[in-house]
């Protein structure tokens, strides 16, 4: 049994692995420029112990975790380290699992990727994705699209759905994983997530809202070797206590008062501290501040130590193995030697566990669970269990169908996350009999490989309806626009041809002087870091159109007077080359939107749907619009790369309104075939008492039942069939040093963990804690607002009125979204529009009190169409 005495070398060893975490008091300090060469590595995580365990105070917390504690109390130290420990990659069905437990009929737990659907499921949706559906500003479409993909997760047997995501929350549109969140704006994503949470879990599913925190970019996101600098740390995102509170925190508060089961950790470092292992984050901001009852899991091998993450408050590991496939684990054999020998106490095991079974019990798995019909690494009906170890041989997927009827939704959120940019003379809709349709552009047609030709989606041949990465989903089709242009011309005897080369310019120049109308599709992709598409690792290297877009809108125009463009993309792209070219006559963004997305962008082109979303970000004229860039070099020496944070909460439509840059396009903006009118502005201000910090102590850290401190029950089972590189969580010795294998065994506690790490004893609450998201009275309603919108057009049409507010300091953006409402008015109707501004809306981060303060500066409130269509304003009298 080698290979377990060398994995258990690691649990007390990692206790000391540098880069762990800085052990100083200060808080987070601003750092220098992370553009700068030679950035200077002076960013540091304080420490934060205990790690808190469950407090919930009533509702549906309180009764799950009474479930949980009921649970846990009957299980022994081996079962509570399998609820804790993935079992290793492709050591079961799904991207990752945990350990069963079969004396209580409890199975090994699942968790699949992704936010738009159930990754490698055969007969299952491909949604459209966040950062599109974020145009919609729809609540009702993102809990029904959250309901939607949880109950697919459900039916393929799935514990926990890895998503939503609003980490990254696009810092820089470059950032390959953006298109997996939602907006770069705070409030968008906060309301985005907080319904996809919702409804996720009201469907029966965990929700796993991630990347805890400040994973702004793909490249240098992992340790590893770079170029000729040899071994790195992975990058450390550095930031100061505010900026993190009021931009990148706030959705994940919203989530977590949304109730997410599940919050997974991030690969970078944050401060020079490992994301899953950083205490103060995770100890202090997350389960502390933000008062989180559910349960830490880090990304798939974003783990780097054992009872350092242990004590930091991380409580489920994933995959489970050190690396995948080596068969070594952090915890596994590990936990079970520490826990055992009061490295870590019984009662941070039982927290871990029972944080896992609350979430369980919160969504209602012990009701809605079904066992895993499908299988993570094949397609086939039969094969192996255990796809890494080859053993198991027998039915591994059911090929269910989960689909149900969502694909009626899908194309329906699709459309209404469309966004009309430009609408010269009416150009749209169309009505299918123009004269002469032509279609251009690979964008608009098949991948020749098939819609899942490409693993995980990396590459771009076709029409883009996704990204690349762990967050993707097969399709069980993909409509391409193409086929339902060509649908919609023929069923009315119209003329349609196609080229769908870019480079083609002799087909494309001659196709072009034919058409009476030529529409033509282009796009721009991104994805996760570990594939490689076109020369981007992840992030994209710049921002403008692939495949010779822009060339291609301009062969066409100069030989069409009457030309749309649509563009299906993961961001901003750069359309300063042609934007006001004349002979563009129409611009629609259709970000990416999954497996309809022919017909769904069909539906907007020819007046089905009247186009009524919103850019949930910022399209400048050109890269530098959008403040500091990612860091493509290392850019530290030999040592992490540093992005230093330095811009503030100035991102996107923050920073051009700070810098006094004029978009293309900015935040909320949208047209319609319609038209509105903005009047009648009240405000009706709410009695609202002063604000209490959070004040008293928690409870003593409960230990549910006793476990065996004899070895000798520790030891491999005899009638065990071992399966290779699996986690377990067996000794092969009954001395615990010899089980350990670590030379260092036996240092006293106090030699390397940080003072207070096994202090089980009442802790102080938190002032800017008391309930999950934060203190309760941060949504406190201070202002009632309404606003009168008139349909001044011929058509029915969607409105999204927007609030914005300014805080009125000098460090405070000109204008920050507060509220909007999706509204549906007839034409020459009017109808009333109405938001709520609370504390927190009021409020900012102090620094030194670590606590929310509303400033004496002016507040002022504004509504419009967009951040910088704001004809009403008044000022807040607090």
């Amino acid at each position: 049994m080698s290979w377990l005495i060398q994995a258990s070398a690691t649990l007390l060893a990692a206790a000391s692995l540098p880069h762990v975490e800085a052990l100083v008091s200060a808080p987070y300090p601003n750092a220098t420029n992370s553009s700068t060469p030679g950035a200077s590595n002076n960013a540091y995580s304080p420490p934060f112990y205990p790690s808190p365990w469950m407090d919930p105070k009533d509702g549906a917390w309180a009764d799950a975790y009474e479930k949980a504690q009921a649970f846990v109390s009957q299980l022994t130290l081996l079962e509570k380290v399998n609820l804790t420990t993935g079992v290793g990659w492709e050591g079961e069905a799904c991207v990752g699992n945990t350990g069963e437990i079969p004396r209580l009929g409890f199975p090994s737990l699942c968790m699949q990727d992704s936010p738009l659907g159930v990754r490698f499921g055969d007969y299952s949706s491909a949604f459209t994705a966040g950062g599109t559906v974020a145009a919609s500003w729809d609540r009702g479409l993102w809990y029904q699209r959250g309901l939607q993909m949880g109950m697919e997760h459900r039916g393929k047997g799935v514990d926990v759905q890895l998503g939503p995501v609003v980490g990254p929350i696009g810092r820089n549109p470059k950032g390959g994983r953006n298109w997996e969140g939602f907006s770069p704006d705070p409030v968008l994503s906060g309301i985005a997530v907080a319904e996809t949470v919702r409804g996720i879990q009201d469907a029966g599913v965990i929700a796993c809202t991630k990347h805890y925190i400040l994973n702004e970019q793909e490249h240098f996101r992992q340790p590893g070797d770079y170029e000729d600098q040899g071994f790195l740390e992975a990058i450390s995102s550095n930031i100061d206590d505010k900026t993190l509170h009021e931009l990148y925190l706030w959705p994940f508060a919203d989530a977590v008062r949304a109730g997410t089961g599940s919050i997974m950790c991030s690969y970078n470092q944050i401060n020079n501290s490992y994301g899953c292992q950083n205490s103060y984050l995770n100890n202090k901001i997350l389960k502390g501040e933000l008062g989180f009852q559910g349960f830490i899991m880090s990304d798939w091998s974003a783990q780097h130590s054992g009872v350092s993450s242990t004590h930091a408050g991380l409580d489920m590991t994933m995959p489970g193995d050190t690396g995948f496939n080596t068969g070594d684990s952090f915890w596994g054999p590990n936990m079970t030697i520490a826990v055992l020998n009061g490295t870590v106490p019984e009662w941070r095991i039982d927290d871990m566990a029972t944080r896992i079974m609350a979430a369980y019990y919160l969504v209602g798995r012990d009701r809605t669970s079904v066992p895993v019909n499908f299988n993570s690494w094949s397609l086939d009906t039969y094969g192996y269990q255990h796809a890494y170890a080859k053993t198991g041989y027998g039915l591994i997927n059911q090929h269910v169908d989960v689909r149900d009827e969502h694909a009626r939704a899908i194309r329906d959120a699709a459309a209404r996350s469309t966004v009309l940019l430009k609408n010269k003379n009416k150009a749209l809709p169309l009505n299918g009999k123009e004269k002469f349709t032509a279609v251009f552009g690979d964008d608009a047609g098949e991948n020749p490989l098939g819609p899942n030709g490409c693993s995980d989606h990396g590459c771009d041949n076709g029409t883009l309806a996704m990204g690349w990465g762990s967050g993707t989903a097969f399709y069980p089709y993909l409509v391409t626009p193409l086929e339902a242009i060509k649908n919609e011309v023929t069923s009315k005897n119209g003329l349609i041809q196609s080229v769908t080369n870019n480079w083609a310019y002799n087909a494309i120049t001659a196709l072009a002087k034919q058409a009476s109308v030529s529409i033509v599709f282009v796009n721009a992709d991104s994805g996760e870091g570990y594939i490689t598409v076109e020369g981007n690792a992840g992030d994209r290297n710049n921002l403008t159109l692939w495949k010779s877009g822009d060339a291609l809108i301009q062969n066409v125009t100069a030989n069409c007077n009457n030309t749309i463009v649509v563009i299906h993309s993961v961001g901003p792209v750069l359309v300063d080359q042609w934007y006001d070219n004349d002979n563009v006559t129409a611009i629609v963004w259709a970000g990416l939107p999954g497996e309809q997305s022919g017909n769904a962008v069909a539906d907007v082109l020819y007046g089905r749907v009247n186009p009524g979303g919103k850019l949930p970000f910022t399209i400048g004229r050109k890269e530098s619009d959008f403040g500091p860039d990612l860091i493509y070099k290392p850019n530290n020496g030999k040592e992490a790369p540093q992005q230093n944070f330095e811009e503030g909460v100035f991102i996107d439509y923050r920073y051009f309104d700070k810098k006094n840059i004029t978009p293309i396009y900015e935040f909320g903006f949208g047209l319609s075939y319609t038209t509105f009118e903005y009047s009648d502005l009240k405000i009706n201000k709410l009695s609202v008492g002063p604000y209490a910090p959070t004040q008293g102590m928690t409870k003593a850290a409960p230990v549910l039942g006793n476990f065996s401190t004899n070895t000798a029950d520790y030891q491999w089972p005899n009638n065990l069939t071992y399966v290779d590189t699996y986690i377990y969580p067996y000794l092969n010795s009954t001395d615990l040093k010899e089980a350990s294998q670590d030379p260092d065994y036996g240092l006293a506690d106090e030699d390397y963990l940080p003072p207070g790490t096994k202090d089980g004893s009442p802790q102080p609450r938190i002032p800017a804690g008391g309930a999950p998201g934060g203190n309760p009275q941060l949504w406190d309603i201070f202002f009632e607002v309404s606003a009168t919108i008139t349909n001044t057009g011929s058509v029915a049409g969607e409105e999204i009125p927007q609030v914005y507010v300014s805080l009125g300091g000098p460090d405070d953006p000109k204008v920050a979204l507060r509220g909007f409402e999706r509204l549906s008015i007839q034409p020459g109707k009017s109808t009333t529009f109405t938001a709520t501004i609370n504390r927190r809306d009021l409020s900012n981060w102090d620094t030194v009190h670590q606590n929310w303060v509303i400033s004496d500066y002016p507040k002022t409130v504004y509504v419009g169409s967009s951040s910088r269509k704001l004809p009403l304003n008044a000022e807040l009298k607090i």
